[in-house]
């Protein structure tokens, strides 16, 4: 018995050994790319918990039970290796990069994390995604591939400037734009058209050509934008240019051409006879009963009492002999199938101590009216060196010049030809019988056609950005970098309005011209730190940064032309007017980041950023922000690890304090103003009224996501909430006047903005053969007004502006106006609600009882997204992308004119075709009222919510179908790649309310103003790589 015992003892004793016997693994991993070490590389025993990480020379070691047989090697940006131990216990490892993996590499403009390291919410875009959009500026490629991020167009005009809005509106008076990096610095994103009037825009971002982008990062909240401090607020786009690789040259030509027309036509105008049908009716309708005379004898009437002035009979006489004919002012203002041109070409190389990135490109584009097109050159060199072993020099350069002929989108007197053709009356002609523009035209209104051969309106635009840096390893996981960036704009723009039909006919001509010029220069200094230890790594960042913004702008003006030869300043012989401004600004940083990783599963990050800016008095110049986040790598603990089905869980939080300095220069100054005429002498007055408390205005932003990846990744997704408090907002309050002033500028209110964000890919087919996957995401936002101003009432100080109003409990600007009640069907009137209640109507649009009133929604989307799909089978690849938007309502700004049921659209200029729908006769069920001829008619146009559409919609934003030739062709060619391609911007829209006639992508304040709609286009090209 004592034998059997002590033989199971011994047993048990020899099985705990077996069992407790390990073998030590030590190696190195490098990278096959480059042959450098990898530090941070996850090394685990296949089919265990137990792990290392490799540290700062790439080494790691690591205790693997006997009997293992496979180690596994993975790292963010490069493909997962399993090596076979085979009895050694040394195991070095080359690893090759993972172009699909590279994705994971965020750029946060200061910095790089791995995806898995982020707390914050980003979404980051390949080169390749943006150059498959034929835009002009880079920001237009966004829409619809980001959640939480709506593009509206202020302009289909070439170069225009984009209402970029991120989360929502957190300002009622200040700035909503994003903050704009690129590759690690802040740079000017202004307005740079000299155009004084706002009429057309240029956005600084058409400088930038697409095909030298290699990402576009969006950071969204607290954690991704509090480094940005007091410009954060409302986001940050982080642009990231292409850089040279290590390697043989290689070279990269892409050609294009194409066309492109107007995505969504408009309402259709009336027709000649059309128009005379009406006019005659309202004849009827007005004088009829009166005096006597049936519907067939109303043009008598009109002839004989000449309530047409002539033109109708004209006009009638001349289509009835056959001399006369319709004037199509539709066709004659627009540029059908405007051509578009792309041309790129770069060249990248280097070794193991130098590299390069060189490009050259042109665009041409036409706008789809006549007088406007865009044309840009731009030239970009990136160039880095080794100069030590441990010191590392870089220098990014890209230069550009745009010239853009635009015109007065929003000019008086048709100077705008999109409002031809809609206001110009067809029984004029565009031409006289000889081919020239016909000038005389009536009641004032200038022919579009004459003014494109005679007026300028013209921006030259040049741009110089140059970033440079030293980076200098002072020891092991020590960095010192310094870093300097000027940004060079220069903005010239002239302006001349010919002597014989115009604007400035009765002046003799006109001509204005401006220079602009903008400094904008960056110098930073930063350390970096990395601490590693067991299996905790901790990474640390210091900076300072301070920044400088000098403008200069000049203009000058005349008039009286003895020739429209000479369109200068200097030909001018009256009137001459001139006057130049400077200013400028500074801002000074302190940042520290702190981020703290234990073996890849739990993160932490902490921000904060002390940021001063001269906007300010003195003693509230400075301002604190901070963030926190944190992030759980679930899907690395072991008891999710082994569960196939998930590829990817993690769960992240952030919260933190950002802000935003939209105030002006001189906001908190007490201000004097001058008047060169006062008595026929200068003087001096009180020009704003100071307040030196102001400060910035602030957001607190809670967000709270997860990302998750389901069977090897063929599935991934995201879902986050987010909630932003804003408060100090800047707002005008009313101050008692003996104070010599109307209003002070203080910090108050509150806006908040909350919302879901969703985003989610799955990969259907994957072969070698054939893939398809296909994308959607969609974001919500509720926005609202938590506190405004009050009066000495106590009362709230709303804020109205031309039918909106800000108020507590609206979203910010809800629509407010006059309630539509239909047109009455037994008199054709129209009628509107009394008291903001169903049930009470009057016909008289300035009844004492009716009372203004919310409409219920705002010119802001409440959900956006987009969704897509990407196929791609032996050689020929189709990507296809859409984008919705809406919760929002669009209101028709000029249906004043175009809708009116009275001699503004049936004389003085013309009406659109949903006028031959007007009630005609007792019983009759329509929305349009009966036609009258009267200057007011009821005031049927005025504003209120009949013409408040639904701005939901649907659109087909860009789709491309190629074909990549086979590699054997290639080979023989002695070519890399070649692929043939066509591709379509905007081609198909779904709009939901059939109301809406005009494009639905209207810019943030929500009028359809009649600027150049946006467009869609279809281009054909190749891109040839060797």
């Amino acid at each position: 018995m004592k034998r059997l015992c002590m033989f199971f003892t011994l047993l048990l004793l020899t099985s705990y050994l077996v069992i407790g016997q390990t073998v030590q693994i030590t190696g190195t991993v490098t990278s096959a790319e480059d042959g450098l070490v990898v530090p941070g590389v996850t090394v685990t025993v296949k089919g265990t918990t137990i792990g290392a990480i490799t540290d700062a020379n790439g080494r790691y070691s690591i205790n693997a039970p006997s009997g293992s047989t496979t180690l596994i090697f993975s790292y963010v940006g490069m493909k997962r290796t399993e090596v076979e131990i085979a009895g050694r216990t040394v195991v070095n490892v080359t690893m090759e990069s993972d172009i699909l993996a590279m994705g994971e590499v965020v750029v946060l403009g200061y910095a790089t994390r791995s995806k898995n390291e982020l707390t914050g919410s980003t979404v980051q875009l390949s080169g390749d995604q943006l150059r498959s959009v034929p835009v002009v500026t880079v920001d237009q490629t966004l829409q619809g591939k980001v959640a939480g991020v709506n593009i509206s167009s202020s302009s289909g005009t070439p170069g225009s400037v984009q209402d970029i809005r991120i989360r929502g509106v957190g300002s009622i008076t200040g700035s909503n734009d994003p903050l704009i990096i690129v590759d690690g610095a802040p740079v000017v994103n202004s307005d740079f058209s000299g155009d004084g009037a706002a009429s057309s825009t240029l956005s600084a971002l058409s400088a930038l050509n697409s095909n030298d982008i290699e990402s576009l990062t969006v950071l969204k909240d607290a954690s991704a934008t509090a480094a940005y401090g007091a410009r954060g607020s409302n986001g940050v786009i982080v642009i990231t240019t292409k850089k040279g690789k290590s390697g043989k040259t290689n070279f990269d030509v892409s050609l294009s051409t194409g066309f492109q027309n107007n995505a969504v036509k408009g309402r259709t105008p009336l027709t000649g006879a059309q128009r005379k049908e009406l006019f005659l009716e309202a004849i009827y309708n007005s004088y009829g009963t009166a005096y006597g005379f049936s519907e067939a004898e109303a043009y008598d009437f009109m002839v004989d009492n000449e309530l047409d002035y002539g033109l109708l009979t004209e006009w009638d006489g001349g289509v009835a002999t056959g001399v006369g004919k319709e004037g199509n002012w539709y066709d004659a203002v627009t540029n059908k199938n405007a051509p578009v041109t792309n041309a790129s070409i770069s060249a990248t190389g280097g070794d193991d101590v130098s590299s390069f990135y060189a490009s050259l490109g042109y665009n041409k584009t036409e706008a789809t009216v006549i007088t406007s097109d865009f044309k840009r050159i731009t030239g970009a060199l990136n160039y880095s060196r080794k100069l030590a072993s441990k010191v590392k020099f870089a220098i990014n350069t890209n230069v550009s010049n745009t010239y853009q002929n635009a015109y007065l989108e929003q000019a008086a007197y048709f100077a705008n030809p999109n409002l031809a053709k809609y206001f110009m009356s067809p029984w004029e002609q565009p031409y006289k019988e000889d081919g020239t523009p016909d000038t005389d035209i009536w009641v004032g209104i200038f022919n579009p056609i004459y003014l494109a051969e005679h007026d300028i309106n013209a921006n030259d635009y040049t741009r110089a950005l140059v970033n440079s840096s030293l980076e200098w390893d002072i020891i092991k996981d020590l960095k010192f970098r310094t870093f300097v960036s000027a940004d060079y704009n220069l903005a010239n723009y002239k302006q001349y309005q010919n002597r014989i039909h115009g604007d400035a006919a009765q002046e003799g001509g006109y001509a204005y011209a401006s220079a602009e010029r903008n400094f904008n220069t960056v110098f930073q200094n930063s350390l970096d730190y990395t601490l590693r230890f067991s299996d905790h790594n901790l990474s640390f960042k210091a900076l300072i940064e301070y920044q400088k913004n000098k403008n200069h702008f000049l203009w000058g003006s005349g008039e009286n032309f003895s020739t429209d030869g000479l369109t200068n300043i200097a030909s001018a012989g009256a009137n001459f007017d001139a006057s130049s401004s400077f200013n400028d600004w500074n801002n000074l940083s302190y940042l520290g980041m702190a981020n703290y990783n234990y073996r890849g599963k739990y993160i932490a990050d902490f921000t904060f950023r002390r940021e001063g800016s001269s906007r300010f008095a003195p003693e509230n110049r400075f301002g604190n922000f901070w963030s926190a986040g944190v992030a759980w790598n679930a899907s690395e603990e072991s008891f999710i690890k082994n569960i196939e089905l998930i590829s990817n869980l993690r769960f992240r939080a952030s919260y933190g304090l950002s802000g935003s300095a939209g105030v002006g220069l001189n906001a908190y100054q007490a201000l004097l103003g001058y008047s060169a005429d006062y008595a026929n002498m200068g003087a001096i007055y009180p020009a704003q009224y100071g307040n030196s408390s102001l400060t910035w205005e602030k957001n607190h932003t809670l967000d709270i996501g997860t990302d998750f990846g389901i069977l090897k990744d063929r599935i991934t997704g995201s879902l986050a909430y987010f909630y932003k408090k804003t408060f100090d907002l800047l707002q005008d309050v009313p101050i008692t006047r003996t104070s010599g002033h109307n209003i002070i500028t203080q910090n108050i209110g509150v806006v908040e903005n909350k919302g879901i964000e969703a985003q989610l890919s799955v990969a259907i087919v994957r072969k070698t053969d054939l893939n398809w996957s296909v994308n959607a995401n969609l974001a919500t936002v509720q926005n609202k007004v938590l506190e405004l101003a009050k009066d000495a009432a106590g009362k709230d100080i709303e804020i109205p502006v031309y039918n909106r109003k800000t108020a507590v409990g609206q979203p910010i600007y809800a629509w407010y106006m006059r309630k539509w009640a239909g047109v009455d069907r037994a008199n054709g009137l129209p009628k509107w609600y009394l008291n903001g209640k169903d049930g009470e109507v009057t016909n008289n649009y300035y009844d004492v009882n009716i009372k203004e009133e919310f409409q219920g929604k705002s010119a802001m989307p409440t959900y956006s997204g987009g969704f897509g799909t990407h196929v791609d089978f032996k050689g020929i690849f189709l990507d296809a992308n859409f984008f919705f938007s809406g919760g929002n309502k669009v209101f028709e700004d000029w249906s004043r004119y175009t809708h009116h049921n009275g001699i503004y659209s049936l004389l003085y200029y013309n009406g659109v075709a949903e006028l031959m729908d007007r009630w005609q006769e007792p019983g009759d069920i329509t929305d349009e009222p009966k036609v009258l001829y009267s200057s007011v008619a009821n005031n049927v146009s005025r504003p209120s919510s009949r013409f408040l559409y639904d701005g939901d919609y649907i659109r087909l934003k860009d789709i491309v179908l190629g074909y990549s030739l086979p590699s054997s062709i290639e080979n023989r060619l002695k070519l890399s790649d070649i692929s043939i391609f066509a591709r379509g911007t905007n081609l198909w829209t779904w709009v939901k309310d059939k109301g809406l006639k005009w494009d639905p992508e209207v810019r943030a304040d929500g009028l359809t103003r009649l600027t150049t709609p946006p467009v869609k286009s279809v281009v054909f090209g190749v891109n040839i790589k060797f």
